[in-house]
Protein backbone atom coordinates (compact mmCIF):
# COMPACT_ATOMS: atom_id res chain seq x y z
CA UNK A 1 0.00 0.00 0.00
CA UNK A 2 2.83 2.39 0.90
CA UNK A 3 4.73 1.71 -2.28
CA UNK A 4 1.71 2.45 -4.49
CA UNK A 5 0.86 5.66 -2.63
CA UNK A 6 4.54 6.63 -2.68
CA UNK A 7 4.71 6.38 -6.48
CA UNK A 8 1.32 8.08 -6.80
CA UNK A 9 2.69 11.00 -4.80
CA UNK A 10 5.76 11.16 -7.03
CA UNK A 11 3.50 11.24 -10.10
CA UNK A 12 1.32 14.02 -8.65
CA UNK A 13 4.35 16.10 -7.72
CA UNK A 14 5.97 15.60 -11.11
CA UNK A 15 2.70 16.41 -12.93
CA UNK A 16 2.30 19.66 -10.99
CA UNK A 17 5.76 20.95 -11.80
CA UNK A 18 5.57 19.85 -15.44
CA UNK A 19 2.29 21.72 -15.80
CA UNK A 20 3.73 24.89 -14.25
CA UNK A 21 6.91 24.61 -16.34
CA UNK A 22 4.99 24.07 -19.60
CA UNK A 23 2.78 27.04 -18.92
CA UNK A 24 5.78 29.22 -18.28
CA UNK A 25 7.48 28.06 -21.47
CA UNK A 26 4.48 28.71 -23.68
CA UNK A 27 4.24 32.33 -22.53
CA UNK A 28 7.85 33.18 -23.51
CA UNK A 29 7.96 34.92 -26.90
CA UNK A 30 10.15 33.05 -29.41
CA UNK A 31 12.32 36.10 -30.05
CA UNK A 32 13.28 36.34 -26.36
CA UNK A 33 14.49 32.73 -26.10
CA UNK A 34 18.25 32.50 -25.76
CA UNK A 35 20.52 29.49 -25.56
CA UNK A 36 22.71 29.74 -22.50
CA UNK A 37 26.07 28.30 -23.47
CA UNK A 38 27.07 28.19 -19.77
CA UNK A 39 24.06 26.12 -18.73
CA UNK A 40 24.99 23.54 -16.08
CA UNK A 41 22.95 20.35 -16.04
CA UNK A 42 22.12 19.71 -12.37
CA UNK A 43 19.28 19.49 -9.87
CA UNK A 44 18.22 22.72 -8.09
CA UNK A 45 20.06 23.66 -4.91
CA UNK A 46 18.89 21.59 -1.96
CA UNK A 47 17.39 18.80 -4.08
CA UNK A 48 18.82 15.53 -5.39
CA UNK A 49 18.13 12.42 -7.43
CA UNK A 50 18.15 8.93 -5.94
CA UNK A 51 19.42 5.93 -7.89
CA UNK A 52 17.76 2.53 -7.81
CA UNK A 53 19.82 1.22 -4.88
CA UNK A 54 19.25 4.36 -2.83
CA UNK A 55 15.53 4.10 -3.57
CA UNK A 56 15.53 0.49 -2.37
CA UNK A 57 16.91 1.68 0.99
CA UNK A 58 14.42 4.56 1.14
CA UNK A 59 11.42 2.39 0.33
CA UNK A 60 12.51 -0.09 2.97
CA UNK A 61 12.72 2.78 5.46
CA UNK A 62 9.23 4.04 4.54
CA UNK A 63 7.76 0.55 4.82
CA UNK A 64 9.41 -0.19 8.17
CA UNK A 65 8.09 2.99 9.77
CA UNK A 66 4.66 2.60 8.17
CA UNK A 67 4.31 -0.84 9.80
CA UNK A 68 4.90 0.78 13.19
CA UNK A 69 2.23 3.43 12.49
CA UNK A 70 -0.27 0.82 11.35
CA UNK A 71 0.44 -1.39 14.35
CA UNK A 72 -0.88 1.48 16.47
CA UNK A 73 -4.09 1.72 14.47
CA UNK A 74 -3.31 4.79 12.35
CA UNK A 75 -4.90 5.52 8.97
CA UNK A 76 -3.28 7.60 6.25
CA UNK A 77 -4.45 10.68 4.35
CA UNK A 78 -3.00 12.90 1.64
CA UNK A 79 -3.08 16.68 1.23
CA UNK A 80 -1.99 19.02 -1.61
CA UNK A 81 1.68 19.94 -1.87
CA UNK A 82 0.63 23.59 -1.98
CA UNK A 83 -1.82 25.46 0.25
CA UNK A 84 -3.42 28.88 0.24
CA UNK A 85 -0.77 31.24 1.55
CA UNK A 86 -2.95 32.49 4.40
CA UNK A 87 -3.27 28.89 5.68
CA UNK A 88 0.50 28.69 6.25
CA UNK A 89 1.27 32.28 7.24
CA UNK A 90 1.88 33.06 10.89
CA UNK A 91 2.15 29.42 12.03
CA UNK A 92 5.90 28.90 12.10
CA UNK A 93 7.34 31.87 13.98
CA UNK A 94 10.72 32.95 12.64
CA UNK A 95 10.76 29.90 10.35
CA UNK A 96 8.04 31.49 8.20
CA UNK A 97 10.75 33.13 6.10
CA UNK A 98 11.62 29.66 4.79
CA UNK A 99 8.23 29.14 3.10
CA UNK A 100 8.28 28.90 -0.71
CA UNK A 101 5.69 31.27 -2.20
CA UNK A 102 4.34 30.44 -5.67
CA UNK A 103 3.78 32.98 -8.41
CA UNK A 104 0.12 33.96 -8.82
CA UNK A 105 -1.13 32.07 -11.88
CA UNK A 106 -4.83 31.78 -11.18
CA UNK A 107 -6.03 34.44 -8.76
CA UNK A 108 -5.04 32.62 -5.55
CA UNK A 109 -1.92 33.26 -3.50
CA UNK A 110 -0.40 29.84 -2.74
CA UNK A 111 2.71 28.48 -1.09
CA UNK A 112 4.39 25.08 -1.04
CA UNK A 113 3.66 23.30 2.23
CA UNK A 114 6.32 23.79 4.90
CA UNK A 115 5.29 20.78 6.97
CA UNK A 116 2.43 18.27 7.23
CA UNK A 117 1.05 19.49 10.56
CA UNK A 118 -0.65 22.72 9.46
CA UNK A 119 -2.27 21.04 6.41
CA UNK A 120 -3.51 18.29 8.75
CA UNK A 121 -5.08 20.88 11.05
CA UNK A 122 -6.73 22.51 8.03
CA UNK A 123 -7.98 19.06 6.92
CA UNK A 124 -9.53 18.41 10.36
CA UNK A 125 -11.21 21.82 10.40
CA UNK A 126 -12.77 21.11 7.00
CA UNK A 127 -14.32 17.84 8.25
CA UNK A 128 -16.66 19.77 10.53
CA UNK A 129 -18.71 17.47 12.75
CA UNK A 130 -17.90 14.28 10.85
CA UNK A 131 -16.64 11.56 13.24
CA UNK A 132 -13.32 11.30 11.37
CA UNK A 133 -12.79 15.00 11.97
CA UNK A 134 -13.27 14.76 15.75
CA UNK A 135 -11.02 11.83 16.63
CA UNK A 136 -8.31 10.44 14.41
CA UNK A 137 -5.02 8.55 14.49
CA UNK A 138 -3.36 9.56 11.26
CA UNK A 139 -0.02 9.13 9.55
CA UNK A 140 1.26 10.79 6.41
CA UNK A 141 4.50 10.42 4.46
CA UNK A 142 4.91 13.17 1.89
CA UNK A 143 7.20 15.86 0.51
CA UNK A 144 7.57 19.32 2.06
CA UNK A 145 9.58 22.36 0.94
CA UNK A 146 11.78 24.87 2.79
CA UNK A 147 14.08 27.65 1.57
CA UNK A 148 16.67 26.50 4.09
CA UNK A 149 20.43 26.47 3.69
CA UNK A 150 20.95 22.84 2.67
CA UNK A 151 23.55 20.45 4.10
CA UNK A 152 23.14 17.48 1.80
CA UNK A 153 25.36 15.06 3.73
CA UNK A 154 23.30 15.53 6.89
CA UNK A 155 19.89 15.16 5.26
CA UNK A 156 19.05 18.88 5.33
CA UNK A 157 17.37 19.58 1.98
CA UNK A 158 14.97 22.06 0.44
CA UNK A 159 12.71 19.31 -0.89
CA UNK A 160 12.35 16.38 1.47
CA UNK A 161 9.96 13.84 2.94
CA UNK A 162 8.33 14.18 6.33
CA UNK A 163 6.94 11.17 8.11
CA UNK A 164 4.22 12.19 10.60
CA UNK A 165 2.08 10.39 13.16
CA UNK A 166 -0.63 12.37 15.00
CA UNK A 167 -3.53 11.71 17.37
CA UNK A 168 -6.42 14.19 17.21
CA UNK A 169 -9.35 14.35 19.61
CA UNK A 170 -10.52 14.96 23.17
CA UNK A 171 -8.91 12.37 25.47
CA UNK A 172 -7.81 12.16 29.08
CA UNK A 173 -4.56 13.92 29.91
CA UNK A 174 -1.24 12.60 28.59
CA UNK A 175 -2.57 9.25 27.28
CA UNK A 176 -2.19 10.13 23.56
CA UNK A 177 1.10 11.93 24.29
CA UNK A 178 2.52 8.76 25.86
CA UNK A 179 1.53 6.64 22.85
CA UNK A 180 3.03 9.13 20.38
CA UNK A 181 6.35 8.92 22.25
CA UNK A 182 6.06 5.12 22.24
CA UNK A 183 5.49 5.20 18.46
CA UNK A 184 8.55 7.41 18.01
CA UNK A 185 10.70 5.00 20.02
CA UNK A 186 9.41 1.95 18.13
CA UNK A 187 10.01 3.60 14.74
CA UNK A 188 13.60 4.58 15.57
CA UNK A 189 14.30 1.18 17.13
CA UNK A 190 12.93 -0.51 14.00
CA UNK A 191 15.55 1.21 11.83
CA UNK A 192 18.27 0.48 14.43
CA UNK A 193 19.39 4.05 15.10
CA UNK A 194 20.47 4.79 18.71
CA UNK A 195 18.86 7.86 20.28
CA UNK A 196 17.81 9.69 23.44
CA UNK A 197 14.79 11.95 23.96
CA UNK A 198 14.69 15.51 25.29
CA UNK A 199 11.37 16.50 26.86
CA UNK A 200 9.90 19.85 27.92
CA UNK A 201 6.53 21.58 28.22
CA UNK A 202 5.60 24.83 26.51
CA UNK A 203 3.69 26.06 29.57
CA UNK A 204 6.70 25.44 31.83
CA UNK A 205 8.84 27.34 29.33
CA UNK A 206 6.39 30.25 29.06
CA UNK A 207 5.97 30.35 32.85
CA UNK A 208 9.74 30.36 33.28
CA UNK A 209 10.09 33.30 30.87
CA UNK A 210 7.35 35.29 32.60
CA UNK A 211 8.81 34.64 36.05
CA UNK A 212 12.20 35.78 34.76
CA UNK A 213 10.64 39.05 33.52
CA UNK A 214 10.35 38.51 29.76
CA UNK A 215 7.60 40.78 28.34
CA UNK A 216 4.72 38.71 26.94
CA UNK A 217 5.16 40.10 23.45
CA UNK A 218 8.79 38.87 23.45
CA UNK A 219 8.21 35.34 24.74
CA UNK A 220 8.12 33.68 21.31
CA UNK A 221 11.17 35.63 20.15
CA UNK A 222 13.19 34.67 23.26
CA UNK A 223 11.95 31.08 22.96
CA UNK A 224 13.39 30.96 19.43
CA UNK A 225 16.76 32.13 20.78
CA UNK A 226 16.78 29.53 23.58
CA UNK A 227 15.99 26.86 20.99
CA UNK A 228 19.48 27.43 19.55
CA UNK A 229 21.21 26.12 22.68
CA UNK A 230 21.68 22.71 21.07
CA UNK A 231 23.93 24.40 18.47
CA UNK A 232 25.38 27.43 20.27
CA UNK A 233 26.96 28.05 23.71
CA UNK A 234 24.97 29.95 26.31
CA UNK A 235 27.08 33.10 25.94
CA UNK A 236 26.23 33.33 22.24
CA UNK A 237 22.52 32.82 22.90
CA UNK A 238 22.58 35.39 25.71
CA UNK A 239 24.31 37.88 23.41
CA UNK A 240 21.61 37.38 20.80
CA UNK A 241 18.83 37.91 23.36
CA UNK A 242 20.40 41.09 24.75
CA UNK A 243 21.91 42.73 21.66
CA UNK A 244 19.62 41.58 18.85
CA UNK A 245 16.34 40.99 20.65
CA UNK A 246 16.80 43.85 23.16
CA UNK A 247 16.16 41.81 26.30
CA UNK A 248 17.32 43.22 29.64
CA UNK A 249 20.61 41.52 30.61
CA UNK A 250 19.38 40.74 34.15
CA UNK A 251 16.37 38.96 32.66
CA UNK A 252 18.68 36.98 30.38
CA UNK A 253 20.78 35.96 33.40
CA UNK A 254 17.66 34.69 35.19
CA UNK A 255 16.80 32.60 32.14
CA UNK A 256 20.36 31.26 32.23
CA UNK A 257 19.83 30.11 35.81
CA UNK A 258 17.09 27.78 34.53
CA UNK A 259 18.30 26.62 31.13
CA UNK A 260 21.98 26.42 32.08
CA UNK A 261 22.62 26.20 35.83
CA UNK A 262 19.56 24.23 36.95
CA UNK A 263 19.52 22.09 33.81
CA UNK A 264 23.19 21.16 34.25
CA UNK A 265 23.35 20.68 38.03
CA UNK A 266 20.35 18.35 38.32
CA UNK A 267 21.69 14.87 37.71
CA UNK A 268 18.49 13.36 36.30
CA UNK A 269 14.88 14.11 35.44
CA UNK A 270 13.58 13.25 38.92
CA UNK A 271 16.00 15.73 40.50
CA UNK A 272 15.02 18.43 37.99
CA UNK A 273 11.30 17.85 38.65
CA UNK A 274 11.91 18.15 42.39
CA UNK A 275 13.92 21.36 41.90
CA UNK A 276 11.10 22.89 39.86
CA UNK A 277 8.50 21.84 42.43
CA UNK A 278 10.50 23.58 45.16
CA UNK A 279 10.65 26.81 43.11
CA UNK A 280 7.77 28.67 44.79
CA UNK A 281 7.80 31.58 42.36
CA UNK A 282 7.59 29.26 39.34
CA UNK A 283 4.92 27.05 40.94
CA UNK A 284 2.82 30.16 41.63
CA UNK A 285 2.50 30.50 37.85
CA UNK A 286 -0.63 28.58 36.88
CA UNK A 287 0.63 27.47 33.47
CA UNK A 288 3.99 26.24 34.78
CA UNK A 289 2.24 24.38 37.60
CA UNK A 290 -0.06 22.58 35.13
CA UNK A 291 2.83 21.88 32.81
CA UNK A 292 4.86 20.18 35.53
CA UNK A 293 1.81 18.11 36.53
CA UNK A 294 1.56 16.97 32.90
CA UNK A 295 5.25 16.00 32.87
CA UNK A 296 4.90 13.93 36.06
CA UNK A 297 1.83 12.09 34.75
CA UNK A 298 3.48 11.49 31.37
CA UNK A 299 6.56 9.99 33.03
CA UNK A 300 4.31 7.51 34.86
CA UNK A 301 2.76 6.39 31.55
CA UNK A 302 6.17 6.18 29.85
CA UNK A 303 7.31 3.89 32.67
CA UNK A 304 4.42 1.53 31.83
CA UNK A 305 5.43 1.61 28.14
CA UNK A 306 9.05 0.78 29.15
CA UNK A 307 10.54 3.92 27.61
CA UNK A 308 10.89 6.10 30.72
CA UNK A 309 14.67 5.58 30.83
CA UNK A 310 15.06 7.04 27.32
CA UNK A 311 13.53 10.40 28.22
CA UNK A 312 15.10 13.32 30.08
CA UNK A 313 13.55 16.67 31.00
CA UNK A 314 15.50 19.50 29.38
CA UNK A 315 14.54 23.12 30.09
CA UNK A 316 16.55 24.36 27.09
CA UNK A 317 14.32 22.52 24.59
CA UNK A 318 12.04 25.19 23.12
CA UNK A 319 10.84 24.01 19.64
CA UNK A 320 10.48 27.34 17.86
CA UNK A 321 7.20 26.65 16.01
CA UNK A 322 4.39 28.89 17.24
CA UNK A 323 1.61 26.31 17.28
CA UNK A 324 2.89 24.13 20.17
CA UNK A 325 0.90 24.48 23.40
CA UNK A 326 1.98 21.62 25.71
CA UNK A 327 4.43 18.73 25.77
CA UNK A 328 7.35 19.08 23.31
CA UNK A 329 10.07 16.54 22.59
CA UNK A 330 13.00 15.77 20.34
CA UNK A 331 14.95 12.57 19.63
CA UNK A 332 18.71 13.03 19.30
CA UNK A 333 21.19 10.58 17.80
CA UNK A 334 24.56 9.72 19.26
CA UNK A 335 27.17 12.35 18.41
CA UNK A 336 29.13 9.96 16.23
CA UNK A 337 26.20 9.80 13.77
CA UNK A 338 26.70 13.51 13.05
CA UNK A 339 23.11 14.51 12.27
CA UNK A 340 21.62 15.62 15.62
CA UNK A 341 17.82 15.64 15.80
CA UNK A 342 16.07 12.74 14.00
CA UNK A 343 12.48 13.15 15.28
CA UNK A 344 10.50 15.84 17.05
CA UNK A 345 6.98 16.88 17.91
CA UNK A 346 4.59 17.98 20.58
CA UNK A 347 1.07 18.96 21.53
CA UNK A 348 -0.81 21.61 19.54
CA UNK A 349 -4.30 22.06 21.00
CA UNK A 350 -5.30 25.34 19.32
CA UNK A 351 -4.16 24.99 15.71
CA UNK A 352 -7.37 23.42 14.35
CA UNK A 353 -9.37 26.22 16.01
CA UNK A 354 -7.47 28.80 13.97
CA UNK A 355 -9.23 27.40 10.86
CA UNK A 356 -12.58 26.18 12.22
CA UNK A 357 -13.96 29.41 13.67
CA UNK A 358 -15.95 29.71 16.91
CA UNK A 359 -19.00 28.03 18.44
CA UNK A 360 -22.20 29.70 19.66
CA UNK A 361 -20.49 30.81 22.88
CA UNK A 362 -17.68 32.47 20.94
CA UNK A 363 -15.04 29.87 21.83
CA UNK A 364 -12.82 28.38 19.11
CA UNK A 365 -14.09 25.04 17.74
CA UNK A 366 -10.72 23.41 18.24
CA UNK A 367 -9.59 19.79 18.35
CA UNK A 368 -6.62 18.96 20.60
CA UNK A 369 -3.78 17.21 18.76
CA UNK A 370 -0.40 15.71 19.54
CA UNK A 371 2.10 14.24 17.11
CA UNK A 372 5.61 13.49 16.00
CA UNK A 373 7.55 13.94 12.78
CA UNK A 374 10.24 11.35 12.01
CA UNK A 375 13.27 12.85 10.26
CA UNK A 376 13.23 10.44 7.35
CA UNK A 377 15.98 12.19 5.37
CA UNK A 378 18.37 12.23 8.30
CA UNK A 379 17.66 8.58 9.02
CA UNK A 380 18.32 7.84 5.36
CA UNK A 381 21.68 9.62 5.50
CA UNK A 382 22.64 7.48 8.52
CA UNK A 383 21.56 4.23 6.87
CA UNK A 384 23.25 5.18 3.60
CA UNK A 385 26.57 5.81 5.38
CA UNK A 386 26.35 2.36 6.98
CA UNK A 387 25.37 0.51 3.82
CA UNK A 388 27.68 -1.39 1.49
CA UNK A 389 25.92 -0.44 -1.73
CA UNK A 390 27.17 -3.42 -3.72
CA UNK A 391 25.13 -5.70 -1.43
CA UNK A 392 21.85 -3.83 -2.05
CA UNK A 393 19.48 -5.69 -4.40
CA UNK A 394 17.51 -3.02 -6.23
CA UNK A 395 16.00 -5.18 -8.98
CA UNK A 396 13.14 -7.27 -7.49
CA UNK A 397 13.40 -10.00 -10.17
CA UNK A 398 13.33 -13.47 -8.61
CA UNK A 399 13.69 -15.61 -11.73
CA UNK A 400 15.55 -14.92 -14.97
CA UNK A 401 14.65 -16.93 -18.07
CA UNK A 402 17.72 -17.99 -20.02
CA UNK A 403 17.87 -19.54 -23.50
CA UNK A 404 20.64 -21.89 -24.59
CA UNK A 405 21.45 -22.23 -28.27
CA UNK A 406 18.72 -20.75 -30.42
CA UNK A 407 17.19 -17.56 -28.97
CA UNK A 408 13.77 -19.15 -28.30
CA UNK A 409 12.27 -15.68 -27.86
CA UNK A 410 8.61 -16.69 -28.05
CA UNK A 411 9.20 -19.63 -25.71
CA UNK A 412 10.90 -17.33 -23.19
CA UNK A 413 8.01 -14.87 -23.44
CA UNK A 414 5.52 -17.71 -22.83
CA UNK A 415 7.47 -18.82 -19.74
CA UNK A 416 7.59 -15.23 -18.45
CA UNK A 417 3.81 -14.98 -18.88
CA UNK A 418 3.33 -18.20 -16.91
CA UNK A 419 5.58 -17.00 -14.09
CA UNK A 420 3.91 -13.58 -13.93
CA UNK A 421 0.47 -15.19 -13.76
CA UNK A 422 1.71 -17.25 -10.80
CA UNK A 423 2.84 -14.09 -8.99
CA UNK A 424 6.57 -14.69 -9.51
CA UNK A 425 8.77 -11.72 -10.42
CA UNK A 426 10.44 -12.76 -13.68
CA UNK A 427 12.45 -11.18 -16.49
CA UNK A 428 14.16 -12.15 -19.74
CA UNK A 429 16.54 -10.44 -22.16
CA UNK A 430 14.93 -8.33 -24.88
CA UNK A 431 17.02 -9.90 -27.65
CA UNK A 432 15.94 -12.45 -30.26
CA UNK A 433 19.19 -14.38 -29.89
CA UNK A 434 20.90 -13.27 -26.67
CA UNK A 435 24.42 -14.42 -25.89
CA UNK A 436 24.58 -16.87 -22.99
CA UNK A 437 27.37 -14.96 -21.22
CA UNK A 438 25.33 -11.77 -21.21
CA UNK A 439 22.34 -13.57 -19.71
CA UNK A 440 24.52 -14.95 -16.89
CA UNK A 441 25.91 -11.43 -16.37
CA UNK A 442 22.39 -10.01 -15.82
CA UNK A 443 21.79 -12.56 -13.04
CA UNK A 444 25.03 -11.55 -11.33
CA UNK A 445 24.51 -7.81 -11.74
CA UNK A 446 20.91 -7.79 -10.47
CA UNK A 447 21.47 -10.50 -7.83
CA UNK A 448 18.68 -12.66 -9.28
CA UNK A 449 18.49 -15.83 -7.17
CA UNK A 450 17.11 -18.34 -9.72
CA UNK A 451 17.30 -18.97 -13.44
CA UNK A 452 14.94 -21.04 -15.58
CA UNK A 453 17.05 -22.42 -18.42
CA UNK A 454 15.52 -23.67 -21.66
CA UNK A 455 16.94 -25.22 -24.83
CA UNK A 456 15.42 -27.13 -27.73
CA UNK A 457 15.98 -30.50 -26.06
CA UNK A 458 14.24 -29.44 -22.84
CA UNK A 459 11.27 -27.96 -24.69
CA UNK A 460 10.82 -31.05 -26.87
CA UNK A 461 10.68 -33.18 -23.71
CA UNK A 462 8.37 -30.78 -21.85
CA UNK A 463 11.11 -29.91 -19.36
CA UNK A 464 13.07 -26.93 -18.01
CA UNK A 465 16.15 -26.52 -15.86
CA UNK A 466 16.25 -24.50 -12.62
CA UNK A 467 19.56 -23.17 -11.35
CA UNK A 468 20.35 -21.45 -8.05
CA UNK A 469 22.36 -18.43 -9.23
CA UNK A 470 23.59 -17.63 -5.73
CA UNK A 471 25.75 -20.76 -5.72
CA UNK A 472 29.01 -20.38 -7.60
CA UNK A 473 30.19 -24.01 -7.37
CA UNK A 474 30.10 -26.43 -10.31
CA UNK A 475 27.99 -29.10 -8.60
CA UNK A 476 24.76 -27.78 -10.18
CA UNK A 477 26.10 -28.15 -13.70
CA UNK A 478 23.49 -26.84 -16.12
CA UNK A 479 20.80 -26.80 -13.44
CA UNK A 480 18.20 -29.13 -11.99
CA UNK A 481 16.04 -30.79 -14.70
CA UNK A 482 12.31 -31.16 -14.04
CA UNK A 483 9.01 -31.41 -15.89
CA UNK A 484 7.64 -28.03 -16.93
CA UNK A 485 4.31 -28.56 -15.12
CA UNK A 486 6.26 -28.70 -11.84
CA UNK A 487 8.19 -25.48 -12.50
CA UNK A 488 5.88 -23.12 -10.61
CA UNK A 489 5.57 -25.22 -7.45
CA UNK A 490 9.33 -25.88 -7.38
CA UNK A 491 10.19 -22.20 -7.75
CA UNK A 492 7.65 -21.09 -5.14
CA UNK A 493 9.06 -23.63 -2.70
CA UNK A 494 12.59 -22.36 -3.24
CA UNK A 495 11.55 -18.70 -3.04
CA UNK A 496 9.82 -19.28 0.30
CA UNK A 497 13.15 -20.38 1.75
CA UNK A 498 14.97 -17.17 0.78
Amino acid sequence: MLRSSFFSLQHQTRHFFIRVSCRSLTTIPEKNKKINSNFQLKTPKGTRDYNEKEMTIRQGLFETITKVFQRHGAVTIDTPIFELREILSGKYGEESKLIYDLADQGGEDCSLRYDLTVPFARYLAMQGKKPEGQQMKRYQIAKVYRRDQPVMTKGRLREFYQCDFDIAGQYDSMIPDAEVLKVMCEALDAVKVPFSIKLNHRQILDGMFEVCGVPKDQIRSISAAVDKLDKLPWESVKKEMVEERKLDEMVADRIGNYVQTLNTHCLDTNALVEALESDQQLMAHEGAYRGLADIKLLLEFLDIFKIRDRVSLDLSLARGLDYYTGIIYEAITDKNEGVGSIAAGGRYDNLVGVFSGTNKTGKPKTIPCVGVSIGIERLFSILLARQQMETVKANPTEVYIIAIGDGLLKERMALAHELWEAGIKASFMFKSKPKLEKQWAVCDKDQIPFAVIVGKDELENGQVRIKDMRSKDDSQGGGFLLNKENMISELKGRLRKL
